[in-house]
């Protein structure tokens, strides 16, 4: 199965033929190429479409981290698992977690816009490549990373006869009419040769072919290179064309474009049209017209269009964003733009939390990965401003669903950490990011942390009289005895819990997994019938309302009773839905809790090896979640049951053998097989549906409909 996350290439890669030969044969011999170069050389796109062209030679894919937009070095190895599509329910640190991905994998890493992190990113390098044998490592930056075995591959500029053909594949794509002609070549020549074979500049240079003739180009810019050398034609440094371009560039937009173009660099990463109208807008640039402003721009190559699972997006390059920032800078309105951003992503994060028990989950989840960079940006600002912490707090808080329910819980750790140390009022957004903080933690099984977040989260929200706090503290608290068999407690905090969100009128994920965890409680007690019931519904409203991530843990609950009733046809229809919703939102509890139970469903239909198996692939999983079976007699009584019965049926030596080749299928893999069983031969794999972030899940043999279920 091939893998990666390399982006596809929006248009063509011309020329670097004879480059693009040395770096493949770098590689091959290194495992640290760094490629180095001016600003707007074109490395990122270089690094890109060779690594793309390298595929074949990595069994376990191409991965693409883009650093760029990290700033904090203790962000940087959660920015690096995001790339790689790493989920970590532990409280390993993230680098022991990477490390954990990556030793034994055959993978090529491409770190892209690491400069503002070299030394973190140095020494991450470094024990990566040596505690991973088989990892090959592309990165790319303004200068080398300096660690024992790199290769550094310095990028020049594009030969004459590469600029041109570049310069003349991006003025057709603006302007179709456009051709080189020998009325017209020589000016190209010239032109090129003027902007050193800069990719960039030569972009921006084609990016206004609509409205003038070659020749005029040339002489505007000519005459700008003139006033700089003071009027010789003596060459400037690669660096200073390069920003004489961007500056020539810039000077030739109007007051609106040049407006907007600073503003845009308030932004980490990606933005949508949405954002820059409400935070770029204003009396001197109204909202009506950023439309068409920003048109220009993506027209003149100042802005990048990028297509993705959240929809049409946009990205300035970091040079161009760089200068945006200083005209930004100079005008005095940093701050005030840095608070719009802020106040945007807060409002974002509000929205998506209430559309998170909707039947837009996967829309908020694959929104959410798109913004990340800026809502960190957004609470790197809170934590900055004075009198903003609250702000922060809140911001960590309101995005608990992504960090439990995608697969997030370590940055979200980071996060509510480093929040809730900075000074602020003690008010609702502490509360929250206090109980939120008892969630992950729980989650993490960090049983220490999770008693002292809610313990004071629970006496502030008793004192201050804050019900919904109140609420949510003793329900996480009823979770954690959940997940350390205090059956009976978690029982009794559960129902308290649930009483006091029926008093206050709460409704949403949170209260639906309450009861979803009331009925484990209860079912663990001996009582599976009221299991169920409170399970159906669940479902119900889950249906009513189009939540999908509480309902896969509602079925799990379900085809577990299912199970208890020996009906195992219609456990597998539960457990096989189940498994299918937690895979596409990079849930591993829920995921691998599926897997234990879908094996002893295996092993009861009467395939002991292929039970013998599933239980390898989870085991496999379990590291990133934690203690396996949270070391829990009753989350582990199913996995026990199926074990000793598949070890008596197959004997030890095989059993143990079966189970190893399963805790080496991937993740991905063991889904697939888990909801259709092993392929034969003479199958072939047909496309899956796509899940809540665009991963594709083989369900074609196994489809349940919602009145299959009671």
């Amino acid at each position: 199965m091939r893998h990666g996350n390399l982006p596809a290439e929006l248009n063509q890669f011309v020329g670097r033929t004879s480059e693009l030969a040395e770096l493949g044969c770098l590689l091959r011999n290194s495992r640290l190429v760094t490629v180095v170069g001016v600003g707007g050389v074109g490395k990122t796109r270089f690094a890109s479409h060779g690594a793309a062209m390298l595929q074949e030679r990595y069994c376990d894919g191409v991965w693409l981290a883009e650093l760029s937009t990290v700033r904090d070095p203790d962000l940087l190895e959660h920015a690096l698992a995001e790339a790689l599509g790493l989920t970590d329910h532990t409280t390993r640190t993230p680098r022991a977690a990477l490390v954990a991905h990556l030793e034994e994998r055959e993978t090529l890493l491409v770190l892209d816009g690491f400069e503002q992190l070299v030394d973190a990113c140095a020494g991450l390098v470094r024990e990566l490549l040596r505690r991973a044998p088989r990892l090959r490592v592309l990165a790319v930056g303004r200068r080398p990373l300096r660690i024992d075995g790199e290769s550094t591959f310095p990028l020049a500029p594009m030969v004459d006869t590469d600029a041109v053909r570049l310069f003349a594949d991006r003025a057709t794509a603006g302007q179709p009419s456009f051709r080189l002609t020998g009325g017209n070549l020589r000016h190209v020549q010239e032109l090129c040769r003027r902007l050193d074979g800069i990719p960039l500049a030569l972009e921006l240079a084609a990016g206004r072919a609509r409205t003038l003739s070659v020749e005029q180009l040339l002489q505007r810019l000519d005459d700008r290179f003139q006033l700089l050398t003071g009027g010789s034609r003596g060459a400037l440094p690669r660096h200073q064309t390069l920003r004489t371009a961007i500056g020539w560039s810039h000077e030739l937009c109007t007051s609106e474009q040049r407006l907007l173009w600073a503003r845009l660099s308030v932004f980490s990463g990606q933005f949508d049209l949405e954002a820059v109208e409400y935070i770029c807008g204003g009396p001197d640039l109204p909202a009506e017209q950023i439309l068409d402003v920003l048109g220009e721009l993506l027209a003149q190559s100042v802005v990048v269009p990028e297509d993705g699972p959240a929809g049409r997006r946009y990205r300035m390059l970091d040079t161009v964003r760089e200068y945006g920032h200083d005209w930004l800078a100079a005008t005095g309105d940093t701050d005030r733009l840095r608070r719009r951003h802020r106040d945007w992503y807060l409002g974002l994060a509000t929205w998506c939390e209430l559309d998170w028990f909707s039947p837009r989950q996967s829309e908020v989840a694959a929104r959410i990965d798109c913004e990340l960079p800026n809502l960190r940006t957004a609470m790197e600002c809170s934590l900055e401003f004075p009198g903003d912490a609250h702000l922060a707090q809140y911001l960590a808080g309101t995005l608990w669903f992504y960090w439990v329910g995608c697969g997030r819980l370590a940055e979200g750790r980071h996060w509510l950490d480093q929040v809730l140390e900075a000074e602020a009022e003690r008010d609702t957004s502490r509360l929250k990011a206090l109980w939120v903080l008892g969630y992950v933690s729980v989650l993490q099984g960090d049983a220490a942390a999770a008693v002292a977040a809610l313990q004071e989260c629970g006496e502030e929200a008793e004192q201050s009289g804050d019900a919904t706090a109140a609420a949510y503290a003793l329900h996480r608290t009823g979770c954690l005895a959940l997940v350390t068999d205090d059956m009976e407690r978690a029982e009794h905090l559960l129902r308290q819990a649930i009483g006091s969100y029926g008093e206050i009128g709460e409704l949403n994920s949170n209260v639906l997994m309450a009861q979803v965890e009331l009925a484990m409680a209860v079912a663990f007690r001996g009582d599976v019938a009221e299991a169920a019931a409170i399970c159906e519904e669940v479902v119900a409203v889950c249906e009513d309302h189009g939540e999908r991530w509480t309902l896969a843990y509602a079925l799990y609950v379900l085809g577990y009773a299912q199970w208890t009733r020996g009906r195992t046809n219609r456990a597998r229809e539960l457990l096989t839905e189940c498994l299918v919703i937690d895979h596409a939102f990079h849930d591993q509890l829920g995921t691998v809790l599926a897997l234990e139970m879908l094996a002893l469903v295996t092993l009861e239909e009467g395939d002991a090896e292929e039970a013998a198996l599933l239980q390898g692939a989870a085991e496999r999983i379990w590291p990133s979640v934690g203690l396996p079976l949270f070391g829990s007699a009753y989350f582990c009584a199913p996995h026990a049951v199926c074990e000793e019965r598949a070890r008596k049926e197959l004997g030890d030596a095989p059993y143990e053998r079966i189970r190893r080749e399963g805790a080496l299928l991937e993740q991905d893999e063991a889904v697939t097989r888990a909801v259709h069983g092993p392929l034969r031969r003479e199958d072939p794999p047909a496309p899956a549906p796509r899940g809540a972030r665009g991963r594709r899940v083989d369900v074609r043999k196994r489809e349940v409909r919602p009145d299959q279920r009671a």
